[in-house]
């Protein structure tokens, strides 16, 4: 397969890991990248060899990039995707994909109409016991999914730069929604269809963090059962994901953060049988994520994120951010309304 060639936009911290994560990719690889900050672009382009500009336009004005790996904050993603879809290449989007239901829709309905892949950063879905977890639940053997229990926390914004985007509410509301617990409710969205309702807690209780460091949010789904997610920025690394179901249930937790992986521990309860724990080695579930893109750009499989799944968890964290604040319990709207 001829690798796809790509415009890397934003290198800061994740996306330096990227770079690394994609050097000699065989499926996919960092051909230019942008960064306005000056410092950064020339650190980068002394460490790596690939050309930096300090603007998308001349990223999208090359006719040798297929596409685009956004890593930048999130209010842009939805006017730079359009830039990157009017100028005919893919797009591969750091999460979240927006900050409302109505700018996913829209994000979602220009790629779909405009023909090109729109891939997005959810590597948990691609780390190998819970892509199993995944393919469990699709294939019935946990039986009906009831209940799911999930925590991603970690305490590496506390010495950011109180200026960083990252800790700007109006880039990053709810706490650890936007950096950690998007990735728990799109698993929950792929287990259990979207949300119904959601009630949230958001407090401020071990930092100076402006949008609080304590998330916790209790989800009821549409089709029926129940989530409890929390998120916290002022705690060491923990990781877990239980889904539970009437024939058997699953609990992975990550011996450490997916920048850099280091295995699972897979605790397993089926009906009828003993419990089991199993030791998963390491694997780098972001270069699996970005080799899925790779082959959905060049028609080899499709992307396995589809437009409605991503449409669906920007309207859950809509309603967690809206839940935040207001502390009432937010029921979703539109529900009724799918996109491809």
């Amino acid at each position: 397969m001829k690798p796809v060639k790509v415009a890397l936009v934003g290198l800061g911290w994740w996306g330096q890991k990227i770079a690394v994560t994609l050097n000699g990719n065989s499926a996919i690889q960092v051909a230019r990248a942008v960064e306005i900050n000056p410092e950064a672009a020339a650190s980068f382009h002394a460490k790596h060899g690939i050309p930096v500009a300090d603007s998308l336009n001349d990223a999208l004005a090359d006719p040798a990039i297929d596409a685009v790996l956004l890593v930048t904050p999130h209010s842009l993603h939805e006017e730079q995707i359009a830039a990157v879809v009017r100028a005919g290449k893919h797009v591969f989007c750091e999460k979240p994909l927006a900050l409302t239901r109505a700018g996913a829709e829209r994000s979602v309905a220009l790629c779909r109409d405009a023909g090109v892949v729109l891939g997005m950063g959810h590597e948990r879905r691609f780390e190998p016991p819970v892509a199993e977890m995944l393919a469990m639940a699709a294939e019935g053997r946990l039986g009906r999914l009831l209940q799911i229990e999930a925590n991603f926390s970690h305490d590496k914004f506390l010495a950011l730069d109180r200026a960083n985007w990252r800790l700007k509410p109006e880039q990053a509301p709810a706490g650890g929604m936007t950096a950690t617990g998007i990735h728990l409710t799109d698993l929950a969205v792929k287990l259990m269809g979207p949300a119904r309702d959601v009630t949230v807690s958001c407090e401020r209780l071990a930092s100076d963090l402006p949008s609080g460091d304590t998330m916790s949010a209790f989800i009821r789904f549409a089709s029926g059962g129940t989530a409890y997610i929390s998120a916290t920025l002022a705690t060491p690394f923990f990781s877990r994901f239980a889904v539970f179901g009437t024939e058997g249930w699953i609990d992975v937790r990550d011996r450490a953060h997916v920048e850099a992986p280091d295995g699972w521990v897979v605790t397993k309860g089926m009906k009828g049988a003993p419990i089991t724990v199993e030791e998963v080695g390491k694997a780098e579930p972001v270069v699996a994520n970005f080799e899925a893109f790779a082959h959905a750009v060049r028609g080899v499989t499709p992307y396995p994120i589809t437009g409605e799944e991503m449409v669906n968890n920007i309207a859950l964290l809509e309603a967690i951010v809206s839940g935040a604040t207001s502390g009432r319990t937010e029921t979703l709207q539109g529900l009724e309304r799918n996109a491809a």
